[in-house]
């Protein structure tokens, strides 16, 4: 299971747990290796190894720099990969939506190594999705905004329907354009929620380098962005807590 901690890859493994083809034995996560925290999300280590140690499941983290380039990414995407396919891992599952071109860049990489990708929440539409994960009793918290689409006081939120309501119009509900992003702490397959505590609130700006297709910012766990600009984002860190 491709993990990134948010609500697409937390509804995607609820999916994957309930299906009888399916048999998940491990998560897989990208993080950066510089900071500890997960790529995109900015969230801690220690809060995705306690997702990990709810769910039950082991965690092999893909470790990359800040920054890396295309071809650094798909090498070391490969290494982490392999010791995956020997243990029989054929197969691996993602949380996106809609996103034709990362889509294909996912099963062309898998094919190339012999392994096949999964899409449970493929081109359903974002109400039916937010619905049932509303619904399911998960909970999240927007981790990550992207100042393109939403300003700062959004990001630290809480992922309900208070907050997609406030959603300003164009913005896709699910932050399939990379809107937002966030960070599951319960889940109806957690042995139980993850304590945390809000932390600062904190801007970056990052120019990607050129190289691929896909764009970093589009999806919970896509490869390196594409795009030479600039682009600004809000973080939200969070912090462990006890119970």
């Amino acid at each position: 299971m491709n993990w990134s901690g948010g609500k697409d890859s937390a509804l995607a493994l609820y999916h994957a747990l309930l299906d009888p083809t399916l048999h998940v034995t491990d998560l897989l996560t990208s993080v950066n290796a510089h900071y500890g925290r997960v790529s995109m999300h900015g969230v801690r280590v220690a809060l995705l190894e306690a997702q990990a140690q709810r769910i039950g499941l082991p965690l092999t983290k893909l470790e990359l720099p800040e920054m890396p380039d295309m071809a650094l990414y798909e090498q070391q995407m490969r290494a982490t990969l392999a010791p995956l396919q020997a243990k029989g891992i054929q197969r691996a599952v993602f949380g996106d939506i809609y996103l034709e071109d990362l889509r294909h860049y996912r099963e062309q990489q898998l094919a190339q190594v012999g392994m096949h990708a999964v899409f449970p929440l493929w081109q359903r539409p974002n109400a039916d999705l937010l619905r049932e994960y509303l619904d399911l009793g998960f909970r999240a918290v927007v981790v990550c905004v992207n100042e393109k689409y939403l300003d700062a006081s959004f990001c630290g939120r809480l992922l309900d329907e208070d907050f997609l309501r406030d959603l300003p119009a164009g913005v896709d509900s699910c932050g399939e354009n990379g809107e937002y992003h966030s960070f599951v702490f319960d889940a109806p397959y957690f042995s139980s929620p993850i304590p945390f505590q809000r932390g600062e609130l904190v801007r970056r700006t990052y120019q990607a380098p050129a190289s691929t297709t896909t764009d970093a910012a589009s999806s919970e766990d896509a490869a390196p962005a594409s795009s030479p600009f600039v682009t600004g984002f809000w973080y939200c860190d969070l912090l462990p807590a006890e119970a």
